[in-house]
């Protein structure tokens, strides 16, 4: 796999919102987006079941089917896909039928990685595992992960299995904890929001109304909290930081997460966007480096 993961999320709606099925990134902006993603290396798509109620898988399998290229795929399970948020979970028999069609979207016979998109707490940990598992040695996945486990819920699973991967949310103003966990025990860690958002990108200014169709318009309910003047003076660093460098702010955020992780999961809204994404894989930082910008958000 590729240190840096093409998210797919936002394809044909927002993440996996009902209410947002239909909107988001439209069908040619995402081919666009994975062709560009492709041509430079990116060889790793990341998807969910649930993300634009199907879209997003049936969208990445048209292109695997027209381009001919065969990514390494992650899907995940746990929101619904019909919009009815009581149809969501891991229970084994939901896993095994929400498998199935992802299957069938993507056109593939099996995915890479399939990992919980989400913890539930109405199942044991072990059952859920336990499917995985034996949906591994089917060969319908090659391995299984968990994303959006926090340290105790994912502790707890490690006593039941070991995922190949973990995925939650991780930046500069989002240090999870669970990094640490994973580092200690072997266990890649993957992030996605590398970018918190948009707000490592400098998109957000101090005093001004928030861009038309940014996440702070549409869901700006995770991020909420970053509207603080400490939060902008730590950005005004970064951003000083990016300048003496000649590079932008989201390059040189995105190539500290990719120093201190096993790679990062990228979402951009446009195929121009993979710029910077591009730009911090060519961006070295030494150990005093990463010490000193992530203590600009301390």
């Amino acid at each position: 796999m590729s240190a840096i993961c093409l998210g797919c999320g936002n394809f044909g709606g927002v993440g996996s919102a009902p209410e947002f099925y239909g909107q988001g990134i439209p069908h040619d902006e995402a081919l666009a987006i994975m062709d560009r993603a492709w041509d430079a290396g990116i060889t790793w798509f990341d998807t969910g079941d649930a993300y634009g109620g199907g879209a997003s898988e049936t969208w990445i399998g048209e292109w695997i089917r027209d381009r001919g290229h065969r990514p390494v795929l992650t899907t995940k399970v746990f929101y619904a896909t019909t919009g009815r948020r009581a149809d969501a979970g891991l229970a084994p028999d939901r896993i095994r039928r929400q498998l199935e069609g992802s299957l069938t979207r993507l056109g593939v016979e099996r995915v890479d990685l399939y990992l919980a998109h989400a913890p539930d707490d109405t199942v044991p940990v072990g059952e859920t595992i336990a499917t995985f598992e034996a949906l591994r040695d089917e060969g319908l996945v090659g391995a299984w992960g968990l994303s959006n486990y926090d340290e105790p819920r994912l502790r707890d699973a490690l006593v039941h299995g070991r995922p190949a991967l973990v995925q939650n949310s991780f930046s500069l103003l989002d240090q999870d904890s669970t990094r640490g966990v994973c580092r200690d025990e072997r266990i890649r860690f993957v992030p996605f929001g590398p970018l918190a958002g948009g707000w490592l990108t400098g998109k957000y200014r101090r005093g001004e109304a928030f861009p038309a169709g940014s996440r702070m318009t549409q869901r700006p309910e995770p991020y909420a909290q970053y509207t603080d003047d400490r939060v902008f003076d730590s950005l005004a660093a970064l951003g000083a930081e990016a300048a003496a460098r000649g590079v932008d702010m989201a390059a040189l955020a995105f190539a500290w997460v990719l120093a201190v992780c096993d790679g990062a999961v990228c979402g951009p809204g446009r195929a121009a966007h993979l710029d910077p994404v591009l730009a911090a894989r060519e961006l070295e930082l030494s150990s005093a480096d990463v010490e000193r910008i992530g203590g600009l958000f301390a």
